[in-house]
């Protein structure tokens, strides 16, 4: 990192809440869940909840209707959230309201360039700095294609997280990392979200390699489905990313015609919990 980038990312919400688990000797929990998925109000319930029930960086996906990234399960929780018509000024807004009571778990946006676009790259920063939104991974947008967007999150304070995964040679991560900020992403399976489970041999080794290259936070994702399945992961990682898990636990709660259970977030929440337990009694 340059040295504008490591002042901006010792400042940051999210390079806080690392330096107080290092201190803390825990790993991270990393929650992932997408925009008014099931609804506005049951999605709002589980945000609110995720900093009690042990997360400790909250991802909220922004719904775009060409998820090529994304397994069966996100797909599926981007198209109820579709259902509500959800735009990046509604994800927005949540967080504005997130951040009336909560200021110190650090949120990540995740999703699709095409939206962002959309929306007007320099716009997009403004108001995600002003809703307290500290990070940003477009998971279609490469890094040399990406300082039409960075310019304006490095401006507007945010962090811009770029995603490594098994495929990404020695030769390959310089460009990755040049520019990174916040944390790295790293994709622990080849392939889209939650169709394999995460092979704890290879995130070892593939911790060992990426750290050869950058100081930053590694958090590892995709596949990992189960609190022993995290504690292994989180063995030799400074972060776990539970997504698709918590998203099937809310399919589960949720009928054909998209209507939660009432008890919904408290399911949840005691999912995430259960994951947090297992993240939280291990340190790399």
């Amino acid at each position: 990192m340059s040295l504008l980038s490591e002042r901006a990312h010792e400042s940051s919400r999210i390079a806080q809440r690392f330096a107080h688990l290092k201190k803390n000797k825990r790993s991270a929990l990393v929650t992932f869940i997408t925009a008014n998925d099931p609804t506005p109000d049951m999605f709002r319930q589980i945000l609110e909840g995720l900093p009690s029930a042990g997360s400790d960086i909250i991802e909220i996906g922004i719904p775009f209707s060409d998820p090529m990234a994304d397994g069966p399960a996100i797909q599926a929780s981007i198209q109820r959230a579709l259902k509500h018509n959800t735009k990046i000024k509604d994800v927005l807004a949540a967080v504005k309201d997130f951040r009336e009571t909560e200021q110190d778990t650090p949120v990540v946006l995740m999703g699709y360039y095409n939206p962002i676009y959309h929306y007007g790259p320099q716009e997009f920063a403004q108001e995600a700095s002003s809703a307290g939104v500290d990070g940003v991974i477009v998971v279609d947008l490469p890094p040399e294609e990406a300082e039409e967007l960075d310019v304006h999150l490095r401006a507007n304070h945010i962090q811009m997280i770029f995603l490594t995964s098994p495929t990404s040679t020695d030769e390959r991560l310089p460009a990755i990392l040049a520019n990174a900020r916040g944390f790295i992403y790293h994709v622990a399976i080849a392939g889209i979200t939650g169709t394999k489970l995460a092979d704890e041999r290879l995130v070892k080794d593939a911790m060992k390699r990426l750290r050869q290259h950058t100081l930053l936070p590694i958090a590892v994702g995709f596949g990992i489905k189960t609190p022993e399945q995290a504690r292994a992961i989180a063995a030799h990682s400074d972060a776990v990313v539970v997504g698709s898990a918590i998203v099937d636990v809310i399919a589960q709660g949720t009928d054909v015609d998209g209507k939660p259970d009432p008890t919904l977030s408290v399911k949840v929440l005691d999912f995430v919990k259960s994951m947090a337990t297992g993240v939280h009694g291990v340190w790399p």
